[in-house]
This record gives structure tokens, sequence and C-alpha cells, in this order.
């Protein structure tokens, strides 16, 4: 008898965990950062990220952030990017954004350790992602001095804000 309920309950979880292996997944955070070549973010280094969104997703406001990881030596408060974000099925939009990294008394405005300083910083706050797909944003920069010191990375975090 004992031997046949362990039998059951190994049935009852495999069935579980295979039905919840047919559920779509949903995303409510995505997060990637990449690694800037030699840390000297040139103009040529135009890292892409991509989101692909479930129909289920659309319904969900979004939150997006650009993150930059950066050391003490950064010698700017900021740094200008073109953001280039492609919808699904549409064409690339650009846009210039400034990212600011320092407050007015010269503090840098992200967590630090040593001398490494991360930022986490809003470039929208409640997006509306209404299509399902895959969705391209790219980031370049736009700063006179090109490459660009002492950047380490640079990433995107998309994050569910709630429901539309």
């Amino acid at each position: 008898m004992y031997h046949m309920n362990k039998i059951y309950l190994a049935v009852f979880v495999a069935g579980c965990c295979a039905m919840a292996a047919c559920q779509p997944m949903k995303m409510d955070t995505y997060e990637k950062n990449v690694d800037v070549p030699h840390h000297q973010w040139s103009t040529d280094f135009k890292p892409e990220f991509q989101v692909t969104l479930q129909p289920q997703d659309t319904v969900y406001l979004y939150n997006l952030y650009v993150n930059v990881r950066h050391k003490d030596a950064y010698p700017y408060s900021n740094i200008w990017v073109i953001i280039t974000t492609q919808f699904p099925g549409a064409q690339p939009i650009a846009q210039r954004v400034e990212l600011p990294l320092e407050d007015e008394t010269g503090k840098w405005l992200g967590s630090g350790v040593d001398d490494i300083y991360e930022h986490r910083i809003p470039i929208q706050r409640g997006a509306i992602l209404n299509r399902a797909g895959t969705y391209k944003i790219s980031f370049e920069q736009n700063m006179r001095q090109n490459p660009l010191p002492d950047i380490l990375n640079v990433g995107l975090r998309v994050e569910k804000a709630g429901h539309r």
C-alpha cells in the first residue's frame, strides 16, 4: 500500500510538472548587461537587446532602465546615448537621451564598491508594449569623446509595472 501511494504521488507530481511546462512563460523582468570592450565605449559598439513578449504580456505597463557600470575615473557627470527602439513589425526609432550619473555636488548617483559604480537609470516608466513579438533596443554612446573611457558595462532592464 505504501509503495502504491509513492507511485501515485510520483505520477501526480510528474503531471503537475508537465502541465506547468505547457503554460507559456510570462515575462516579469528582463535584464541583460554586456561588457564594453577594453572598457572604452566606442561609437561603433552598439549593444542590442531583444525582449520577446507573448500575447498575454501586452496587457501590462513596463518600466525601462539603462544599466551603466563605470570606474570612478570616468571623467563626465553624464552620458548622452542614442536609444534605438524597434517594435515588432515596425521601423526603428532613434532618440538622443541624457543619462545623469552625478548629482549637482559631484557625487555619483549610483551605488559603488571601491572604485566601481553601478547605475540603473529610468528611461521610461509605464511604457506600453502592446504588440506581441520581439522588441529590439540598442544603445550608442553619443558623447564628444570617442571612445568613452572607463565604462565597464551597459545593459537594459525591463520590468512589469502593473496592468494597463
